[in-house]
């Protein structure tokens, strides 16, 4: 089919998409057409972004009404390990069968969980159905990037990735936020939605909107618009799916979560659990590798690793990853515990830090388009993070919020301009049919990234402090029980005030009973009589006013040690961040160009395994 014919053909405003690519077109999509799939594509992203950090603030209402608290960490983990599990798989996909219908799945099917989890009535439920939205998700964020790839030159595209870059970064920061106030503030809908209920908003809000970018989608995006890699159909394509390989990765992505999860949180970094799961996860990839090499289509093709941009943007984006989660995680717990910030108050402090992620983003990828070159916005970008990384941590109990906040736009700006860059320079530096897989990497490496930081800088800031505070405890401190002491020196003491309330009220009745029972063994309260319970009231106001004293003065040792473990945990996102430094020197220029390259239709030899006689001439029969 020529180029006319099949722009003829093509209702939606989409030019060529034969598998070939759009050779020398300068947009893929012009119009109405154009304006829809992006909007619907912004929507997609906001709100699967959205989703990995907006259940935080609501799961104490959600463990009110659902119980389960030990399994309460499962709703947001279930997400994140679906999710990332199936980004390189489906990216791969996409590049041998096309986007659109594994977009719209994706969509569907995080609808559907958005559904179900607003419905859950246990929490074993609300977990199924987290791992069910997150699925949808991964589709989601894997392709919204590729889709932008195949609708844009590499020129032209620049822009809009910086555009999607920052809605990206936007909503990863801003979930919290927006997932507390639907909790406190979510409408009521007669004895269904009641104020203990109002959690269920955080999934529902996700329907109209979602909804709408469906329809756009659908009607708009047309289902030719991506080069494949193989023209073949049917059972011959069928057979050429790395099924083995994809199972690998999900496997081995599956261990390392929950090993980096698990690690120091819910096992310690020793324990059996970490390490088997660490261990496994060395040993799948090991086997992964292995079949990526004789894989027909891989879902990792291993020579896309000799290209040195895709290299270094893959290590970056892991890196950078690391460094925005730690942040975003940490930064609200500093100033709510250690400057005293109420929790809704830090979410506005905060607020430099998410605005200046969007304008590093925008401008990054306006420099990129007007300039045409990258490199030297990473190594600006990376000077910036190592410069905040280091402000933040020299940050203390007596830091000023506005001085705070100038820390947050200088580390803010410089992860910004990463969002604009590093999946545009993979696009740029990797054959069109290859699109997909490479974004899907991209993306796939910057959430284990994610993970990968808040375990570094969890286990650093967990450590400073059970190693600070043993010697700034207070001498009574061994009146406490050790439940009590453990109780009392969680961080959760000084940023949840339900917490802390709930402690001190059960330490002072505990401590009541306790010295009411010595003082009446001992004889000093009358049996009986009048003086017996003015003795009683006595002994009990004492003891309370006691333990009330030694808590704060366990609450103030806390809060020193915790403001050193955040200051370490800030001093190792500053290694981490000299490592994007080192990195961003390997992430060659290469320049952009100003329409889509010409690229033969059909892989070449060294991209893929030639397809069998058998398969050749399925794929000509199904062409015919």
């Amino acid at each position: 089919m020529s180029a006319s014919s099949a722009s003829a053909a093509n209702p939606n405003g989409a030019r060529g998409g034969n598998g070939s690519g759009h050779s020398g077109a300068t947009r893929a999509l012009h119009g109405a057409a154009l304006v829809s799939v992006l909007i619907a594509l912004m929507l997609t992203l906001l709100l699967e972004a959205l989703d990995q950090t907006v259940v935080g603030t609501a799961l104490p209402k959600i463990i009110g009404e659902l119980n389960g608290f030990s399994l309460y960490t499962w709703v947001a983990t279930a997400y994140l390990l679906a999710s990332t599990t199936v980004i390189p798989i489906v990216g791969k996909l996409s590049d041998q069968f096309g986007r659109k219908w594994f977009f719209i799945i994706g969509v569907v099917t995080f609808l559907v969980g958005s559904a179900a989890c607003g419905a859950a009535q246990t929490i074993q439920q609300l977990i199924a159905f987290r791992a069910l939205q997150g699925l949808g998700a991964g589709v989601g964020i894997s392709l919204v990037f590729t889709v932008v790839g195949d609708i844009f030159p590499p020129a032209e595209r620049a822009r809009w990735q910086g555009i999607f870059g920052a809605v990206y970064g936007l909503s990863s920061v801003f979930g919290p936020t927006l997932g507390g106030w639907l909790t406190d503030h979510g409408p009521l809908v007669g004895g269904f939605i009641t104020d203990v209920s109002r959690w269920r908003w955080v999934f529902y809000v996700n329907l109209p909107i979602g909804i709408i970018a469906l329809v756009a989608l659908l009607i708009y995006l047309p289902t030719n618009l991506s080069a494949r890699t193989s023209k073949l159909r049917g059972w011959a394509a069928i057979r050429r799916i790395d099924f083995l390989g994809a199972a690998l990765a999900s496997a081995a992505t599956i261990l390392l979560l929950l090993g980096l999860t698990w690690g120091g949180q819910t096992y310690p970094w020793a324990s059996w659990q970490v390490i088997g799961a660490l261990v496994g996860t060395v040993a799948l990839f090991a086997a992964f590798l292995l079949v990526e090499r004789v894989a027909a289509e891989p879902v990792l093709p291993l020579d896309l690793f000799k290209n040195q941009v895709f290299a270094s943007a893959a290590l970056l984006s892991l890196l950078t990853g690391a460094v925005l989660l730690a942040l975003v995680y940490y930064l609200p717990l500093f100033l709510q515990g250690v400057l005293g910030e109420s929790a809704t108050n830090s979410g506005a402090v905060i607020t430099p830090m998410t605005v200046s992620l969007v304008i590093g983003s925008v401008a990054g990828g306006l420099f990129v388009a007007k300039m045409g070159r990258y490199q030297w916005i990473a190594i600006s970008g990376a000077v910036l993070i190592c410069i905040g990384s280091f402000l933040f941590s020299r940050m203390g109990e007596t830091t000023p919020i506005l001085q705070a906040a100038v820390f947050m736009v200088v580390a803010g700006v410089g992860l910004g301009l990463f969002f604009a860059i590093l999946t545009l320079a993979v696009q740029n530096a990797i054959p069109r049919t290859r699109m997909g897989v490479g974004t899907s990497a991209v993306r796939y490496m910057q959430q284990a990234g994610n993970t990968l930081g808040v375990a570094i800088i969890g286990t650093v800031v967990s450590n400073t402090i059970t190693s600070d505070i043993a010697g700034r405890l207070p001498a009574g401190a061994q009146r406490l029980t050790p439940a009590g002491l453990a109780a009392a020196t969680n961080p959760q003491a000084l940023v949840n005030a339900t917490y802390r309330d709930t402690l001190v009220h059960t330490a002072k009745g505990f401590a009541a009973r306790a010295a009411v029972a010595q003082a009446e063994a001992s004889g000093k309260i009358p049996p009986s009589g009048p003086g017996h319970d003015a003795a009683v009231a006595a002994i009990t106001q004492q003891a309370q006013a006691q333990t009330a004293q030694l808590l704060q003065q366990v609450f103030d040792a806390l809060k020193h040690s915790l403001a050193a473990g955040i200051q370490h945990g800030f001093i190792a996102a500053f290694l981490i961040g000299l490592l994007v430094l080192v990195a961003a020197f390997f992430l060659k220029d290469v320049p952009l160009s100003k329409s889509f390259r010409e690229e033969p239709a059909q892989p070449t030899q060294a991209q893929t395994p030639a397809a069998s006689p058998a398969e050749q001439e399925a794929g000509a029969a199904s062409a015919g």
